[in-house]
């Protein structure tokens, strides 16, 4: 009995003493650890008299749950003193690391604010289509280069052209669906999805997504067309950029034109640091393919030409991101590197 009393002045006393984290857990292994001072104790009950073990069995084990609990107590004040004192409660927080949005998914939600004020709907087409809608519905005759399988990505073809498969190389595919959808216009519709082309350059990349821009009504002609491209132009790009229409020739419209802008890179001078724009070589860049829509489109639409006119244009997403004000990319590629260091900028 006299051994628990010694024991427990003892560690009364070696408590008191004890200041840090590490003398308590020093401590812990001294008492309460496998060989420690009270299984040391434990292992001579065995030589005390009959008589007396029962008492002291129960003083031991009493002397052992008041360590324990006298050091849990210590141990608590003492992390919670340390941490009041190392802690500037008046630094700021740390920043929680959080994702964001993709680049492209930023743009889309932009492009698609900017249609809604003219009063354009959201539509969603097939990123897998039928060869009727991606080309023959478009006035695209069977030998044209566009559906050769070096351009286009085709996934089932037994060699019924009804029933040809091919990934939507153009946004183009979901205009005579909409005309159908619709039936009688009024129709203004933009359509945002990915496409695929055999492309991989500076400006170009094999996956890519591509905005659809589609309006159909009475009395609607060339003016309104470049209207609304200069209307999204300064609203994404800018005040300061300037667009221009070059006539071309597109199947599916007609007349067609291509819209360039002037390069964000070289601010359309064709000229960086003393060399020659790897982006634009020449002042401007092609955003895209637009037009009037042609007669026979708005006939597979089921919508008669001579009572309807329209236009369209299709511009690739990831082609606008870099022309945008500031942004200086001069290589598509990267929007799809993975490059976290690129990335969390935005």
């Amino acid at each position: 009995m006299e051994r628990i009393i010694n024991l427990q002045k003892k560690f009364t006393k070696d408590l008191a003493s004890s200041v840090s984290v590490s003398d308590l857990e020093s401590l812990h292994v001294k008492y309460l650890g496998r060989n420690g001072q009270i299984n040391e104790l434990f292992a001579t009950i065995k030589k005390v008299e009959p008589a007396n073990r029962k008492e002291f069995g129960i003083k031991l084990n009493h002397l052992k749950r008041s360590i324990d609990h006298l050091m849990t107590q210590k141990m608590e004040e003492t992390i919670k003193s340390s941490k009041s004192e190392s802690i500037d409660m008046t630094l700021p927080g740390k920043k929680y690391p959080k994702g964001s949005l993709h680049l492209v998914s930023y743009a889309t939600e932009e492009i698609c604010r900017i249609f809604e004020r003219l009063g354009f709907i959201r539509m969603s087409y097939p990123e897998v289509e039928w060869d009727i809608y991606a080309f023959d519905a478009l006035n695209m005759p069977k030998n044209h280069p566009a559906r050769d399988e070096f351009e286009s990505m085709f996934i089932h073809d037994d060699g019924n052209s009804k029933k040809k498969l091919v990934l939507s190389p153009h946004t183009s595919s979901g205009q005579v669906r909409e005309m159908l959808r619709v039936g009688k216009p009024p129709i203004r519709m933009i359509n945002i999805a990915k496409c695929y082309r055999r492309n991989w350059d500076v400006s170009h990349s094999p996956m890519f997504f591509q905005f659809e821009g589609l309006c159909v009504d009475r009395g609607i002609n060339i003016t309104h067309l470049k209207g609304a491209i200069e209307y999204f132009a300064k609203e994404f790009f800018g005040h300061e950029r300037k667009i221009r229409l070059r006539p071309f020739h597109f199947m599916f419209t007609e007349p067609s034109f291509e819209v360039d802008i002037t390069c964000g890179l070289c601010s359309g001078k064709g000229i960086l640091n003393g060399l020659k724009c790897k982006l634009c070589k020449s002042g401007w860049l092609e955003l895209g393919g637009s037009g009037m829509v042609h007669p026979n489109v708005l006939r597979n639409g089921k919508i008669d030409p001579s009572e309807y006119t329209g236009w369209a244009f299709g511009f690739g997403v990831e082609r606008v991101i870099m022309m945008k004000e500031g942004m200086k990319v001069d290589d598509i590629r990267i929007l799809y590197s993975g490059d976290i260091r690129f990335l969390e900028q935005f």
